[in-house]
């Protein structure tokens, strides 16, 4: 079963709860009596496989982006340089 965090907002008390995916949203804070607003987080995912690649989720800085970068210019003068 998921754990859920939970904030008021009158009193800013923060607690987490687990709850079934079924279960209703809790509304009432339990030390003051205010309204309860469900917070989200980040959630870290990870591929495991084949077929996932280490780098592939890299911005930047991975060897096949400044590969290609660096690649294309070369080409583009050693065709020039040749034919003058």
């Amino acid at each position: 079963m998921p754990t859920y965090a939970y904030a008021c907002k009158q009193c800013g008390h923060r607690f987490d709860v687990v709850q079934s995916f079924s279960d209703a949203a809790l509304t009432e804070c339990p030390e003051c009596g205010g309204t309860l607003r469900k917070q989200f987080g980040s959630v870290g995912v990870t591929f495991n496989g084949s077929g996932f690649y280490r780098t592939d989720s890299r911005a930047g800085g991975g060897a096949g982006g400044s590969t290609s970068t660096s690649s294309k210019p070369e080409a583009t003068s050693s065709p020039a340089a040749a034919g003058s």
